[in-house]
């Protein structure tokens, strides 16, 4: 929130600050209350002890322009001022708040210069109007120089503070917009791993339904029961898309079980689809199961949209220590040069991130290939 007008809200002035300050003009109040002077005196110190509050009300508290920055320059005479007018040192607070409010609007070092300049000052004045020694002059300088320095140590403190919070709230915002941009890459993933597979078996079967509608009606009826119930699981994955980004063919079941339904649900594409498992199944963790349906879903997605194979092997091997899906086609590949696409590249990335790795070329014999190896037992990293 922006200081108000009157500088009663500023939210950059210390709270000890204030409070002293409060103290210290009451103090300074009531001392001289006690002992006042001729009446002309007494309106001049109460004037001059409101014109400091004023000033005070008008204080910027961070380096800032505009006209309220010279106001720390003025404050400190002010402050000043009140000691000859009868304030027997009991402002000096006052005068050692508006070196700290020097530093907070300046820097540290023309505060250390006043600081500096203020107890010469004192020790020409102590010799020369009360013709005291050079001892004496330095012993009296010594107070206002400590209690000085340990206002600045603490000025330094807050604004060190002050800094390291404006850096982590510079890093704070830095993090959620990398947060975000990483929730939407993963959005863009999972919408094109699984509406893209989805989509891809809907329009399938509806051409076969199309081909099939007068020569083989019920294969057609089959194919569009398979294209309405393939709809009815994409509308299901959009919406857990909101509870949790996990398909929802694993819940509730083992990653190999899991894998072999998705196979069986490209049976109506005009693709032969097999799996197997080898070794014995291990629990995995959910982010390795995840990567392994992608895997294959994309495997298989890829073999009827662009290979033009007929059939695609799926094989699903436990190791002590790494599980390897391999998902191989019989197509025609797609070339040497041929760039990784969008949904290879995200799903290496998956790979990396659960520590594992995900390969993808052409076969020697003919035909494309998609090898991911990850960490099998909870845990397990690479």
């Amino acid at each position: 929130m922006p200081p108000s007008p009157t500088g009663l809200r500023d939210p950059h002035r210390p709270a000890l600050f204030s409070m002293v300050f409060w103290v210290v003009c009451a103090g300074t109040a009531i001392a001289y209350a006690s002992n006042p002077g001729t009446p002309a005196q007494v309106v001049l110190f109460y004037a001059a002890l409101a014109f400091v509050v004023t000033l005070w009300l008008l204080l910027p508290w961070r380096r800032a322009t505009g006209w309220r920055r010279p106001v720390a320059l003025v404050f400190l005479p002010a402050t000043l001022t009140l000691g000859p007018m009868g304030s027997d040192g009991v402002h000096m607070p006052l005068t050692l708040i508006a070196i700290a409010n020097v530093a907070f609007v300046y820097d540290m070092r023309a505060a250390a210069v006043i600081i500096g300049c203020l107890s010469a000052v004192l020790c020409v004045l102590d010799i020369v109007m009360y013709d005291r020694s050079l001892v004496h002059a330095v012993g009296q300088a010594v107070p206002f120089i400590v209690f000085a320095s340990f206002v600045l140590g603490m000025t330094s403190a807050v604004l060190e503070a002050r800094r390291r919070r404006a850096e982590a709230q510079r890093l704070l915002a830095r993090v959620r917009e990398l947060t975000v941009a990483q929730e939407r890459a993963r959005i863009g993933a999972e919408m094109h791993d699984s509406i893209g597979h989805h989509l891809t078996v809907i329009k399938i079967s509806l051409e076969n339904a199309e081909r099939f509608r007068s020569r083989r009606p019920e294969a057609a009826w089959d194919d569009v029961r398979l294209a309405k119930e393939t709809s009815v699981a994409a509308l299901a994955d959009a919406r857990r898309w909101v509870r949790a980004l996990r398909p929802l063919a694993l819940e509730g079941r083992v990653s190999s079980a899991a894998l072999e339904r998705l196979a069986t649900s490209f049976d109506g594409t005009g693709l032969s689809v097999s799996f197997e498992v080898e070794g014995e199944e291990v629990p995995l963790e959910p982010d390795v199961e995840l990567v392994l349906y992608r895997v294959l879903q994309e495997g298989l997605t890829n073999a009827v949209r662009h290979a033009g194979a007929r059939h695609v092997r799926g094989r699903l091997a436990f190791g002590d220590e790494r599980v390897v899906l391999v998902v191989a086609d019989d197509g025609g590949g797609r070339g040497a040069d041929a760039p990784d696409g969008f949904g290879l590249r995200s799903l290496a990335e998956r790979a990396r991130a659960v520590g594992g790795t995900l390969v993808a070329r052409d076969r020697p014999e003919g035909g494309f290939e998609v090898r991911a190896e990850l960490p099998a037992r909870l845990g397990v990293a690479s």
